[in-house]
């Protein structure tokens, strides 16, 4: 088994890459898609969140609100740094089940946006990092994902920065460009991996 960590910061395109690894075989754990389901209703994951935070961040059928969370969290660091320390044991052990179902030759890829943010780099036998520049970035949340551009400064600002990524990484997949471009590059790389296996 392979183990890969793939990270990028917001808006670098991590998710369409994954997307793509996941079409060439990679088995995707992916943290964003575990973060929601350790804190989905009923969970003690949400309990704690809510206990955390407050009845504000529940929404009226008692789900998580997310923008609402988001708010609070990404306003301030202490407050980030409280509902990680509920949320990243639950993604943590989440994923090593996922792992440990994986075929023994299987690339197995974990999807964790926060890996340069929790030095998490050494957990993985390689380290991809989707990178793109941040103006690049900026442009694609405020036109993909309607967010304001003081919006998308303060999510990129709440993550690690470009350099500190790509000093972690061992190997890049640039995503500047337009999305036709991005598809040979994950190709390349994959058969990179998939060489090291």
């Amino acid at each position: 088994m392979l183990k890969i960590g793939l990270t990028g910061g917001i808006g670098a395109g991590k998710s369409e890459v994954s997307r793509l690894l996941a079409a060439h075989g990679a088995v995707i754990v992916d943290s964003d898609v575990i973060a929601r389901e350790v804190v989905a209703p009923g969970t003690p994951g949400l309990a704690a969140v809510a206990a955390e935070f407050g009845p504000d961040v529940l929404a009226a059928d008692g789900s998580l609100d997310r923008p609402a969370l988001g708010a609070v969290v990404f306003a301030d660091p202490a407050r980030l740094k409280a509902l990680n320390a509920i949320v990243h044991p639950l993604v943590r052990a989440r994923s090593a089940e996922l792992e440990s179902a994986a075929a023994p030759d299987a690339v197995v890829v974990h999807d964790v946006p926060l890996l340069a943010e929790n030095g998490l780099g050494p957990l993985y036998d390689l380290v991809v990092v989707v990178d793109a520049a941040d103006e690049v970035r900026i442009d694609r949340l405020v036109e993909l994902r309607g967010m304001t551009e003081d919006e998308a400064r303060a999510r990129m600002a709440a993550q690690a920065s470009r350099a500190d990524r790509l000093a972690i990484a061992d190997l890049v997949i640039d995503n500047s460009g337009p999305l036709s471009e991005l598809a040979p590059r994950v190709e390349e790389a994959w058969a990179r991996l998939t060489a090291r296996r």
